[in-house]
């Protein structure tokens, strides 16, 4: 026990604990059970379960009733910078073995916000393929694509399992992605969503939208991606050297511009933006 301690402070060093129990731990393995650590660190049963239960919120940690508390599986991890140049190659730098179920495939007229994102008329026949992408067998992210029927006559659903939608657009539509705006923020599931992933209704998700263009500047496909927040993470390298035109590299194809979908003006702070 460590005398004249804060609140604070005894919950960090519990913390501290058991993110290192976490780090020496195969996933899926137990933790000491609460009696043993309560010992260990000279708490009482309620603080333990306190910071126990900040860690099972923050994906680390997995409480099973009756069995213990065991070490949740690592989360899946995107790095931008690697898969700026390859994901439109469907080569994404992204841990796990994917694969893909498909939930739903139709084909619809485009309407109102689709055919913003496409630009294309709202009556233009959208194929829209929604599919449960899946990493060493578990949901990840429920996907949805857009793309004009006229671009790719003749795909089908059980394409897209088999095959990387990017290599079926060079490879058998004579079609080149060349370049894709994506956005990320934070959402919830609704329960639809929810159901399909395995997770509770309005968990914390990250939701993707991607703009893709071929070499003509064509839109060939905008997708809606709701990933699961508490398996997926992204990671990013920042590169703080200037570029020609004054902008800043901030990782992967990030790029410091006014042109990020969803937004007329990015403020940037002044500390990576002024020259030294």
């Amino acid at each position: 026990m460590v005398i004249n301690e804060s609140r604070r402070e005894k919950r960090e060093r519990i913390r501290e604990r058991l993110l290192d129990l976490v780090e020496e731990t195969r996933d899926g393995a137990s933790i000491p059970a609460e009696r043993q650590l309560c010992e260990e660190l000279g708490v009482s049963r309620p603080t333990l379960r306190s910071v126990v239960d900040d860690l099972v919120r923050d994906g680390l940690l997995v409480r099973e009733h009756g069995r213990g508390v065991f070490v949740a599986k690592a989360k899946v991890a995107q790095d931008l910078a690697q898969t700026a140049s390859r994901s439109l190659l469907g080569v994404g730098a992204v841990d796990g073995h994917w694969t893909s179920r498909t939930v739903d495939s139709r084909v619809v007229a485009a309407g109102p916000r689709i055919s913003r994102r496409l630009r294309v008329s709202p009556g233009e026949p959208v194929l829209r393929i929604t599919r449960l992408r899946l990493v060493d067998g578990d949901p990840m992210c429920l996907e949805t694509l857009h793309v004009p029927q006229a671009l790719v006559p003749g795909l089908a659903a059980r394409d897209l399992e088999a095959d990387s939608f990017y290599r079926l657009l060079g490879r058998r539509f004579g079609i080149l992605p060349t370049d894709a705006r994506q956005s990320i923020e934070p959402t919830v599931v609704d329960e639809s969503e929810a159901d399909l992933l395995g997770v509770p209704p309005h968990t914390p998700a990250l939701l993707f939208e991607r703009e893709t263009r071929d070499a003509d500047g064509r839109v060939v496909e905008f997708t809606h991606s709701v990933y699961r927040g508490d398996r997926y993470r992204i990671l990013t390298q920042l590169s703080l050297a200037a570029r020609p035109d004054n902008g800043r590299v901030l990782g992967g194809s990030w790029s410091a511009a006014s042109t990020v979908p969803g937004a007329d003006t990015l403020v940037l702070d002044p500390y990576w933006t002024e020259q030294a």
